[in-house]
C-alpha cells in the first residue's frame, strides 16, 4: 500500500497508571499486537516516541517529537515528517483492536482530501485517521500558536468525515471494537477478556 502507518506511543498514561503501549494482552505487548496487525497492509510502520530504547524490541522505524510535551498534535507532526509517503494512517497506542483492513479503507477514501476522520457514534476519532503530509506544516503552526487541540488543526484542513454507516459499506467487522481505547485499568481488563475470547 502506498502509505505508511504511524503509531503514537502516547504520553504520561496518568489515568492508566502505567505505559499503555507496553501493557500485555495475550502474551504480547499492546504495541506488538498493533504493529503486527498493521504490517499486514503497510510496509512502513513509524513509531513516534520520546523513549526509543523502550521500544527497540519492535524493530520498527522510530522518530521523536520536535515539540516534546505538546500532545498528539506534536506526535502527528513528527510522524508525518518521518514518513516518505504523502498519505499516512495514524493511530494512538491505546487501541488494541486496530484493524489494518479498516486503516486501508480510510487510506483509499482519502483521494484529494487532506485527512479522513472517522465519526463513530457522533464522536470524532482523529487518533485513528488518515492525514496527508500537508498536515505537518499546519500542525507546527497550530503548536507554535498554542492551539494544541486536534480540532483546531482539522479546521485548517480539507477533511472527509466518515461515519460507521459509511464504513459498513466496506467491512463487516465490529466497528465499535476497533475504536475501543484503553484509558483506565478496567478498560484494560475488558480488552484482555475480549482478546482471550478471540483466540
Amino acid at each position: 500500500m502506498n502509505a505508511a502507518a504511524i503509531i503514537l506511543s502516547g504520553g504520561k498514561s496518568s489515568r492508566m497508571g502505567t505505559n499503555k503501549a507496553l501493557l500485555i494482552i495475550n502474551e504480547q505487548t499492546n504495541l506488538e499486537r498493533m504493529s503486527e496487525s498493521l504490517k499486514t497492509v503497510f510496509e512502513d510502520i513509524i513509531l513516534v516516541t520520546n523513549e526509543p530504547k523502550e521500544y527497540e524490541f519492535l524493530e520498527v522505524k522510530m522518530t521523536s517529537d520536535q515539540y516534546p510535551g505538546m500532545g498528539p498534535l506534536a506526535g502527528l507532526h513528527a510522524g508525518l515528517l518521518a514518513s516518505k509517503y504523502d498519505v499516512n494512517f495514524m493511530v494512538a497506542c491505546d487501541m488494541p483492536f486496530v484493524s489494518a483492513e479498516l486503516a486501508a479503507v480510510l487510506v483509499e477514501l482519502c483521494g484529494d482530501y487532506d485527512a479522513v476522520i472517522p465519526v463513530i457514534n457522533g464522536t470524532q476519532h482523529p487518533l485513528f485517521a488518515v492525514f496527508k503530509k500537508i498536515a505537518a506544516e499546519k500542525a507546527a503552526n497550530c503548536i507554535e500558536a498554542g492551539n494544541l487541540r486536534m480540532k483546531q488543526l482539522l479546521e485548517q484542513l480539507n477533511v472527509r468525515y466518515v461515519t460507521e454507516n459509511d464504513l459498513k459499506n466496506f467491512t463487516q467487522m465490529d466497528i465499535e471494537r476497533v475504536f475501543f481505547n484503553m484509558n483506565h485499568p478496567n478498560e484494560y481488563e475488558a480488552a484482555k477478556k475480549w482478546a482471550e475470547a478471540e483466540q
